[in-house]
């Protein structure tokens, strides 16, 4: 099985405004993802916006986080999200576990990729850690997925 991630993507140049799409050297439209706290504020340069998150973050109402799907089954399992408990020391496994998941989870994928390739998405999340949650790893997984 071919390793995840040893492609490298083209060099991009964004054209247009904020929230355009990208265009590759080839001409084609590149998909972009975003990564962005579900307490950090809206911005028309989101595009459609995605809480990625099992649980609903806490303190924030459903009007607030302006959502406009909550994907929860691209979430990491009840059980990895448990046992990884945001710990930094156990990082490699979850990764690595949580990208077993996404590969097995093509529907909820295909959401987002079906999404990205008309637009900017946002994926929203709501841990406190911006290096060490499971929306570095989406992302990055999406990002290989698009080429």
């Amino acid at each position: 099985m071919k390793k995840l991630f040893e492609r490298e993507s083209p060099k991009v140049a964004l054209i247009g405004g904020a929230g355009e799409k990208k265009r590759s050297r080839e001409g084609e439209m590149e998909m972009i993802f975003v990564l962005k706290r579900v307490y950090e504020p809206c911005a028309p340069e989101d595009g459609k916006r995605f809480l990625v998150d099992r649980l609903w973050p806490r303190g924030i109402s459903k009007d607030a986080a302006r959502i406009d799907l909550w994907l929860k089954e691209i979430a990491p399992s009840t059980e990895l999200r448990k046992t990884f408990c945001h710990d930094p020391l156990k990082w490699q496994e979850f990764r690595s576990r949580y990208l077993e998941e996404l590969a097995e989870n093509e529907a909820a994928v295909k959401i987002l990729l079906d999404h990205g390739s008309r637009g900017t998405v946002t994926l929203v999340y709501g841990a406190k850690d911006p290096e060490f949650n499971h929306a570095n790893v989406l992302k990055e997984y999406l990002d290989s997925r698009k080429l």
